[in-house]
């Protein structure tokens, strides 16, 4: 790697940086679990959504353990948009500190922390863990993906996941859906598909969900920001599946797009789905 450039990370330059970045989100999970929900500050940003005290803490951890673990690979966290550089054309990470503030302030457990290594705009690793169901997902593009069960703060189990091919005609689709950001669009993509079950879940657990081979898809299109989609495109695709636009398209990070802002995305755990 020539040290005048940022630094341009491939497949096994991110299997040495699994275990760390594991590591760092473990401990970002428990910042965020020691913190008493009914006793927190909750403010709200400009756009309306909530940050709290959790979420800064874990932004906290992660950036500072970067700073130590990778000091050459930039960084895009939710919590520090205000200081990015875009566009990003090499490798960074992109970083949602805690994913489902909302679900978090309501006292519920599907909220993640999500971390995502991404490589000419596209999402090469991910790690989306959910701390109060004592879960990780986490995948490398081309390397697979694995599912991580945390007993006390620790990996206990390991075990490789995929997603599954689509249900036989005549067998319906299980979609999951967003319990707080619902909208027209994806209401309709999913009546097109008679018979469809919802799976009704928060933040980027739905992505584990396919990425597991418990989900067969998960549209949502309407807006939302790159660090919510990064994390769990990498460990959906690393299990089989497939990230796009409502055209099949691929989706790019990093490029500068106006406030970060993803207009639409279908995770497929089937690709030939997305055909």
């Amino acid at each position: 790697m020539n040290e005048a450039q940022p630094p341009i990370v491939g497949c096994d330059d991110a299997a040495t940086l699994l275990e760390p970045l594991t590591e760092l989100v473990i401990r970002a999970g428990a910042a965020i679990l020691a913190v008493n929900r009914s006793a927190m500050r909750v403010d709200g940003k400009s756009d309306g959504s909530p940050v709290t005290e959790a979420d800064l803490a874990a932004d906290h951890i992660i950036v500072e353990g970067l700073a130590r673990l990778a000091p050459r690979i930039s960084l895009l966290s939710e919590e520090r948009a205000h200081l990015a550089n875009p566009p990003y054309k090499e490798s960074f990470f992109l970083i949602d500190p805690l994913d489902g503030t909302k679900e978090f302030v309501a006292g519920r457990n599907e909220f993640t922390v999500n971390v995502a290594l991404v490589t000419h705009g596209a999402p090469l690793l991910g790690i989306v863990a959910a701390p109060a169901l004592g879960l990780i997902w986490r995948g490398i593009v081309g390397r697979g993906a694995e599912r991580l069960t945390l007993h006390n703060g620790a990996v206990a189990r390991a075990a490789p996941i995929k997603t599954r091919p689509c249900p036989p005609r005549g067998q319906p689709w299980i979609v999951a859906v967003s319990r707080s950001h619902g909208d027209d669009r994806t209401e309709g993509f999913i009546a097109a598909r008679g018979g469809a079950e919802r799976s009704v879940l928060g933040s980027a657990v739905k992505f584990g969900r396919v990425a597991e081979g418990e989900v067969d898809i998960y549209p949502r299109l309407s807006p939302t920001c790159e660090w919510d989609v990064a994390a769990g495109h990498a460990v959906v695709t690393a299990a089989g599946g497939k990230v796009t636009d409502s055209n099949g398209a691929a989706l790019h990070f990093g490029l500068g797009r106006k406030d970060f802002i993803v207009p639409e995305f279908i995770a497929w755990g089937d690709p030939a789905a997305a055909a």
